[in-house]
């Protein structure tokens, strides 16, 4: 899966697509796609990564607790 960075817009291939979507980690490891060859994995933040479009990243992938913020109510009420 490719995503870019915020702070500067360089493109990202994600190589572990499992942490990316694991809210229990914070970075996953990818490379930088720059120039014609392959370049060193790196360590990102996912805080710091965005979908090619500029769209955040669903709070899902990094908030453990996502469910218990929104304010919605996970359980079927009864009358």
């Amino acid at each position: 899966m490719f995503l870019k960075t915020q702070m500067d817009g360089d493109l990202v291939e994600v190589l572990s697509i499992d942490d990316l979507f694991n809210p229990l980690k914070t970075v996953v490891t990818g490379r930088l796609q720059a120039g014609e060859e392959v370049q060193e994995i790196e360590v990102f933040s996912k805080a710091e990564l965005v979908f090619p479009s500029g769209e955040l990243l669903p709070r899902c992938w990094s908030d453990k607790d996502y469910r218990q913020t929104t304010g919605r109510s996970t359980h079927l009420q009864t009358a």
